[in-house]
């Protein structure tokens, strides 16, 4: 999150500059404020229709507009537009704000969407900001934050790995990173997917033989490892390679990382020619096997465009009322992936879409020296100036005409367009079987929000439940939900008990958070934050205990259905109870019942996922005490003899006898432990 500039006063927030054309506000006096017209608050059109400016709403919205703009200085800020509740509808910058806030009450010169909002208007507040810069950057910190309605989002809001050469032990390591880059070393990147880091990693240990393996274990190596066989580490932590030779290695890497390549692939090849002549085959079989390395890592990045050192390439296209942004990785002269996002644009034009989205990409994010992109934008100087203060070093931020850099852009710009292409066919299908479901349980409208419930435990033992989320664009995983289960009079292994905390919390909250199901805010595409349709990992039982709880709570309008395994628990055999209807199974090749299929599957991999993930880390913190006989003294020995805790499981009896401290019956309940888990 970035550092809230400094404030001259505390009263509101932001805005949008394409979304609001420019007016002739200058030529009237500032304290003077524009009288609304009878004809300007009749209609104006929209699509399929129009939207009546007469009613008592949009007076009231003008009306709380107009009393601001009297208050307001001709200074740069950031407003932000309230509902009657408190919420925050939208989020905007101004280099004026009196002059910004006044287009607000010009209703005839406004896009429909920005209408719906002065229209849901009760309130604004502000910040006044020392520069426009300011406002830029403090407007996409607040839309990160605050997520209004009207504004862009972006939706897919990932933290992208890096490859990390850490510097704080004497052998550095070559490890995939995500998240703040806090620790010591240097960084890479970023990586379009994990996968890439991976591969790349998987390749660069093959050149430059660096070691992966945590400092754990390298302290507690006492022979190299399979890697050293396999000619993919060097082993500095048994003494294979001195000091100065792991440190040479580890410069190439970082040399090979910032692109200087073509210097390492020279060096190397020079080696190998050299090594030959001095009938060292050996040598010159590894440097070979390093140079094919290279060339593997190399060719995995794509396109290389000689011009482009260090960039991003952001392209745009919206189709159908959606918008892709495609972002392409330039770093080091080599391609370094491009990921799809698909922001919530609300009706926004490509450039304001593509503004907005750049804004919120790089608040948490470092940016190159040079910023490509589709299309040109009202406030690309004010940009560019924004990334260079955040960056503390020049950012271009450009739409090259002509050249190589072009045709990336171009490039990017198709992706973006087959990317949209592909996720419309895939939101069309997923409508088709939403509506399907609806259909199969009699639901009064097709649903747009499902929720799938299921529960994951070990005879007991860390008990969790699982909530997963589906709408009409597949899964929405930031709305999925883990619960570990906290009550303490549940039998262990009581599926009905835990359901029925898991589903009062979840009700509970949403009846203190929204009232009701009908009253609730949702998006354009009818997705809001109570579900159309509740599905249940479970039969009548599991069913009969949700329902009892919704009773409970008052609640009236949620569908349930509970979904029962078939005989010997196959897929196409589900048996599906709702109630006030007779139970009844689907046909094998319904595409519904391979929906729900998906869906009570991705559920149970949640579940068990978020259980696997909390025994672990018991283990991890204090598992080993656990045992009988196994206190911090011995646990400390078993981590300093084996390095890790996945070693301890993974160690023979007789390997644990070994230990210490550790007598023969010790040792026997450790392995025990661990293999009845």
């Amino acid at each position: 999150m970035l550092d809230e500039p400094p404030r001259e006063s505390v009263e509101t927030m932001t805005d949008d500059p394409d979304l609001i054309p420019d007016t002739d506000a200058d030529d009237a006096p500032s304290s003077e404020l524009p009288e609304l017209e009878a004809p300007e608050l009749e209609a104006v059109e929209e699509e399929g229709g129009e939207i009546d400016l007469s009613t008592a709403e949009t007076r009231r919205g003008v009306e709380v507009v107009q009393a601001m703009v009297r208050l307001l200085p001709n200074s740069p800020g950031v407003y932000r537009m309230l509902s009657p509740s408190g919420d925050v509808l939208y989020v905007g910058k101004a280099k004026s704000l009196k002059k910004r806030v006044t287009n607000y009450t010009r209703l005839g010169q406004l896009p429909t969407r920005i209408i719906r909002m002065v229209q849901a208007t009760a309130a604004m507040e502000f910040v006044v900001t020392k520069t426009e810069t300011e406002a830029l950057l403090l407007e996409a910190n607040l839309i990160k934050q605050l997520r209004p309605r009207f504004n862009v989002l972006l939706r897919d809001d990932k933290s992208f790995p890096y490859i990390l050469i850490t510097g704080d032990h004497v052998a550095p390591q070559l490890v995939k990173h995500r998240g703040a880059r806090s620790r010591k070393g240097s960084f890479f990147g970023p990586f379009a997917s994990a996968s890439a880091v991976t591969a790349t990693i998987n390749a660069m240990q093959k050149a430059f033989l660096i070691r992966t393996c945590s400092d754990g274990e390298f302290e507690t190596r006492t022979r190299p490892c399979m890697l050293y066989q396999i000619k993919r580490c060097s082993a500095p932590c048994t003494g294979e390679i001195d000091a100065a030779g792991y440190a040479e290695l580890v410069g190439e890497a970082k040399d090979f990382l910032s692109g200087r390549s073509r210097q390492i692939k020279e060096q190397l090849a020079a080696e190998m020619n050299a090594a030959a002549e001095n009938l060292d085959f050996e040598r010159a079989a590894v440097c070979r096997d390093r140079l094919a390395a290279l060339s593997h890592v190399q060719s995995r990045q794509g396109i290389n465009p000689q011009g482009i050192e260090e960039a991003d390439v952001f392209a745009v296209h919206q189709e159908g009322g959606q918008t892709c942004v495609e972002v392409f990785f330039f770093r080091t002269g080599q391609n370094w992936g491009n990921h799809a996002f698909f922001p919530k644009a609300g009706g926004a034009e490509a450039g304001e879409a593509l503004s907005s989205f750049i804004a919120q990409f790089y608040d948490d994010k470092p940016c190159p020296s040079l910023v490509l992109v589709s299309h040109v934008f009202e406030d690309m100087a004010l940009m560019s100036e924004a990334l260079t203060e955040k960056a503390n070093r020049r950012v271009e931020v450009i739409r090259p005409q002509r050249g190589e850099k072009r045709d990336v852009v171009e490039q990017a710009v198709q992706n973006a367009r087959e990317a949209l292409a592909r996720r419309l066919a895939d939101t069309s299908s997923q409508l088709k079987l939403m509506e399907g479901v609806g259909r199969v349980f009699g639901l009064a409208d097709t649903p747009k929000r499902i929720e799938v419930y299921d529960n994951a435990h070990i005879m007991g033992s860390n008990p969790v439940g699982g909530m997963i989320v589906a709408g009409p664009g597949g899964f929405v995983k930031n709305q999925y939900r883990k619960f570990n289960i906290r009550s303490t009079d549940i039998t262990p292994g009581d599926d009905f008990g835990m359901m029925r905390e898991v589903m009062t919390r979840r009700f509970s909250r949403l009846v203190k958070e929204h009232v009701s199901r009908a009253e609730a805010p949702r998006d354009e595409d009818g997705f809001g934050p109570w579900p159309d349709l509740v599905l249940i990992d479970g039969g009548a039982g599991q069913l009969s205990a949700v329902k009892s709880i919704i009773d409970e709570l008052g609640i009236a309008d949620v569908p349930l259905v509970g979904v029962a395994k078939g005989p010997d628990r196959d897929a196409g055999r589900e048996r599906f109870f709702v109630p006030g209807r007779p139970d009844f199974m689907l046909p094998t090749r319904d595409p519904v019942l391979y929906f729900i299929q998906r869906l009570r599957d991705e559920a149970h991999r949640f579940a068990n996922g978020s259980h696997a993930a909390r025994r672990s880390k018991q283990i991890s913190e204090g598992g080993l005490q656990e045992i009988p006989g196994v206190g911090p003294t011995r646990k400390r020995a078993l981590l300093n003899h084996f390095g890790t805790l996945k070693e301890i499981e993974r160690a023979a009896l007789g390997d644990l006898e070994q230990v210490p401290g550790i007598s023969a019956a010790t040792a026997r309940a450790i392995h025990d432990y661990f293999r009845k888990g």
